[in-house]
């Protein structure tokens, strides 16, 4: 929340039984009050994938499960990767058992390319499971930002374009 956003009072009408239920749930996460807790609850659902406008810019993740032994499926997506790699930022791949593999592919692009790197993957025959989760949006005007950080006392300034990529400016 922004500092100058006006906080604005509503009711809403909950079951007793439910009430109860996330009272009990948001005490144990150590929220202060049912406020903090709805607001978080409506800022996860507003950064729904299905929810963001496809021409917009986002970070996230892309998670999947699949079965390596399917005949060239790690090959189908490592290419997949390769053809995307101007949205994939880094990958880790852990083996589950002998024969499933999970993969987390963070990403950052536009929305509809990310939606469309899922779906991808999603078809594959061997894939059990594989879901975008969006964790950042970029609000309008921030295709092209910088910002500046220090390594062992040299300092970088870096521009982003709007793919998320990163180029040194000395």
């Amino acid at each position: 929340m922004q500092e100058k956003d006006t906080l604005v009072r509503f009711g809403i009408s909950m079951p007793q039984t439910l009430i109860e239920q996330f009272d009990a749930a948001i005490a144990e996460q150590g929220y202060g009050s049912r406020s903090e807790a709805i607001r978080d609850l409506v800022r996860k659902a507003l950064l729904a994938p299905s929810l963001i406008r496809g021409d917009q810019q986002a970070a996230g993740t892309i998670v999947m499960v699949y079965d390596h032994h399917v005949s060239d499926l790690p090959i189908v997506l490592t290419e997949l990767q390769h053809e995307y790699h101007r949205e994939i930022n880094s990958t880790m791949h852990i083996h589950l058992n002998h024969h499933q593999c999970l993969e987390v592919i963070v990403v950052r692009g536009i929305v509809r390319k990310l939606r469309e790197l899922t779906q991808r993957i999603q078809v594959q025959r061997g894939v059990f499971y594989a879901e975008l989760s969006v964790t950042h949006v970029d609000g309008p005007g921030e295709e092209g930002r910088h910002h500046e950080h220090g390594h062992h006392g040299r300092d970088h300034h870096y521009h982003h374009d709007y793919r998320g990529e990163a180029e040194e400016q000395a």
